[in-house]
This record gives C-alpha cells, structure tokens and sequence, in this order.
C-alpha cells in the first residue's frame, strides 16, 4: 500500500501509525511536513515553506483562513510533484486538516481516499470560547469563531472519512458530517507508561522517587487555557499547608491557545505576582524529554491537570497509564474519560481551594489513594491502550484503500465508547 501522511509538525497524532506501517516493506510511506529536524526510518519525508505571511489587508475574520490557503497551496506543489516528477499517487492520504494542509488533495489525488484527524470544531457558545465568565463572548467574537470553521469545513466536505479522539470532540462537529466522523484516540502506550516503583527523578539537587510528596502540573505552555492561574493560587495553597511538599510544573512560558500576551509578559510572570509560593519547593524545569516525563509520571504524589472545555492533552492519559493520582477539573472531555473518587478526584476549573483540597486529600492518604490510582491505569487499559487502537486504525486505513464505505471498522470502533457518562456530549443550539 502507499500512504501518505500530512501533518505540518511531524510525526503529530501519527507517530505509532506511520512507524507501523513503514516497518512492514510492502508498504510505501511518504510524510509531508514543515522543516523540522525530525526523521523516521523507512519514511520518505517531504519539506515546504510557505513563502509568505498573510496580507495585512486581509479582514482579520480571514487572517487564519488565509494562512491555511497559503498552506494549502504549498502541500499542493509538494503533491504534484510526487505524482508527476516521482510517480507516486497513494492509496490513503492520512492528515490533520486543521491547518489547511489537505485543503486541495483531492485536486492531486482524486481517487485517493482521505482520512482525516477532526481534532476540534470551534463553537462561539457551549466549549472553549466564552467558558470563562470573566471573558464573556461578544457579539464580535461568536462571528469570528463561526469564520474560523472555514478550513474545517471544506475539509469536512471532501474528505472520505474522519476520526475524532474523544466522545465530545467528535460531537462539536456539524450533525450533517457526524455519520462520517468515528471516534478513536490515537493511543496510549501502556508499556511505556506504566507504574515503575524504582523511578527517580532529579531536579534542583533533589532526587525524588515514589512515595515522595511531589504534585505534578504539566501543559505544553502555562496559559489559562489549561488552567494555569488557579493552578499557581492552588500551589500556594499547598506549599503552605505541606511544609514538605514539592511542586514541580513542566511547560513553557508561550500561548498554544487564546489571546497572546504583550510584549515580555508571561503568565508565569502574571500570577508569580499574585502568589507567594516558596521558590525552593516549586521547580520549573521547563519541555523535558518524553523518558524524563514518564519519570516524572512516575514519582508523581498527585498530579494536577486542569483544562478548559477543549483537546483532551495527551499527557492526561498518559498520567492514568502511569499510575497518576488525578486531580482534574470537572470539565469536557475530562469527564468521559476521568469518574470522581473511581479514577480521579475532579474538582471546579475555577477554586483554588477546591483544587488543593482535593490534592491535599491525596497527601493525607496512607497509601496516596492506591486503589484510584490502580483504577485509572485500567481505564487506559481497557479504553486507549494503543496495543489494541493501533490495529483498529490501521483496519480502518485498510478499508478506505479497498473502497469501503461506510467502513465496517466503524461500528467497532463506536461500539469501545459505552463505557462513557450520559450528558458529555455537545449538544449545539444550532449548527
């Protein structure tokens, strides 16, 4: 078979499914991404630029939209140059479509089926974008979050089937397109992150192991998006009343979502202003490597993970599989995932206190909530665990190369979600 994946950071969602598939010889896989210093073996990987920014003419409705044209464009010449200089026309087209990537696919490849990865469909009411109260949604606002569906929205016509992975991303999406949106996570790795009762984790002079009083707070960037404001009021909480707790919080000082700060401002800098924590106790060792991760997974007391109602991380799930103590706030997609006092403790997005006493309960714990931890590393196990989503996927590209439509892997893979609550679904007040 010949797939070609598209994903402007490589590997993105695709890191175990284009492995598989290019470790088997019979196949021909082909990555088209952004440079980056990134390769796989067996992979013919595939760089483009865009040329430019864009204009600053254009409505600011349509600056995202432009950009995902301009991207578009690129990943188009790439394609017609596979197909006319190196002949290569691919059975399946696997890609993210959310930054405008597979926009002109099917001008290139028209017989080729595409599968897309339909991580999130914006809504102006109801998910991310008003959730805050002290951001309310203006009138303004709920017309630029509709103009941002756009790319979303040719993607959603002219792609042949898409995979969403969560219950409640799948459900933000058009009730028209839903019928061709199945649901499947990527996968968790659960002979990576497992529990591992020797793990250390050095910071700061400190060499911590399990049993440790260590909470943990992971995102990509500290941003409110991933509750970081309430976190910080949170370790203020908790470092004052555990005078031997340690907090160490991985992420960066950038924005992955919502408004950007000004020049020099950080969130970090924001609410390290409005706190009064004891810098000896709070570590920032800023992206760490993924082995460093589950280290620090695993030496984990209580791990914090708030979001707003948006992405499910990855990293969430794959504190479960670790053995994680959980505490998350109660929100989508976390509550189809995570079921207070069975598999986690949740608490409200927005209480500090609430927060920390849920933490606190964890410390105060003889056995640190053995029991809840043992119950979130089965949920993974028997939810999303990649040892049996990977095959699944890899049937479902199976389907789509010999044409069938609806693909039966389809009801296989709706049937692994009855596990989930009544009520995590997005109900629109309009499409």
């Amino acid at each position: 078979m010949k797939i070609l994946f598209m994903h402007p950071n490589m590997p993105g969602q695709y890191k175990h499914l284009c492995r598989a598939y290019a470790a088997n010889p019979q196949h021909t896989v082909v990555f088209i991404t952004k440079p980056k210093p990134f390769d796989l073996p067996g992979i013919h990987k595939v760089e483009y630029r865009v040329q430019r920014e864009p204009s600053p003419h254009t409505h600011r409705y349509l600056v995202g939209v432009e950009r995902g044209i301009l991207q578009g464009q690129e990943v188009w010449r790439m394609c017609k140059r596979l197909r006319d200089v190196e002949g290569f026309i691919p059975d399946v087209v696997c890609t993210h479509p959310g930054w405008g990537d597979a926009l002109y696919i099917k001008e290139i490849f028209p017989q080729t089926r595409v599968l897309s990865f339909f991580e999130f469909y914006y809504r102006s009411h109801g998910a991310d974008v008003g959730f805050d109260p002290s951001e309310p949604t203006s009138d303004d606002d709920a017309a630029r979050v509709r103009t941002k569906n756009l790319i979303n929205l040719m993607s959603l016509e002219s792609t042949d089937w898409g995979i969403s992975p969560t219950v409640w991303q799948q459900s933000l999406h058009p009730a028209a397109f839903l019928p061709k949106i199945s649901i499947l996570h990527d996968g968790i790795d659960t002979d990576i992150a497992k529990p591992d009762p020797d793990a250390r984790f050095d910071i700061a002079g400190h060499s911590f192991r399990p049993g440790d009083e260590v909470v943990t707070y992971i995102a990509r960037n500290f941003e409110p998006y991933r509750g970081f404001p309430t976190f910080m009021r949170a370790a203020e909480i908790i470092l004052r009343e555990r005078p031997r707790c340690h907090i160490i919080a991985v992420g960066a000082d950038e924005v992955s979502y919502g408004k950007h700060l000004g020049k020099d401002q950080t969130w970090r800098r924001i609410m390290q202003s409005k706190v009064t924590l004891d810098d000896s106790r709070i570590h920032w060792p800023g992206n760490i490597s993924y082995a460093h991760l589950m280290k620090l997974f695993q030496i984990s007391a209580a791990h914090i993970y708030l979001t707003y109602p948006f992405v499910l991380s990855w990293s969430s799930m794959e504190a479960m599989a670790a053995g994680c103590a959980m505490v998350s706030s109660r929100t989508a997609p976390v509550l189809e995932v995570m079921q207070h006092e069975k598999n986690a403790l949740l608490a409200d997005f927005f209480s500090a206190e609430d927060v920390a006493a849920q933490v606190l309960r964890i410390l105060e714990s003889p056995d640190r909530m053995q029991e809840m931890r043992q119950a979130a590393r089965q949920t993974i196990l028997d939810h999303y665990a990649l040892k049996d989503l990977l095959p699944l996927h890899m049937a479902l590209i199976d389907d789509l190369a010999a044409g069938r439509l609806p693909p039966p892997t389809h009801a296989q893979m709706m049937a692994r979600h009855g596990h989930v609550p009544e009520g995590v679904r997005y109900v629109p007040t309009h499409n």
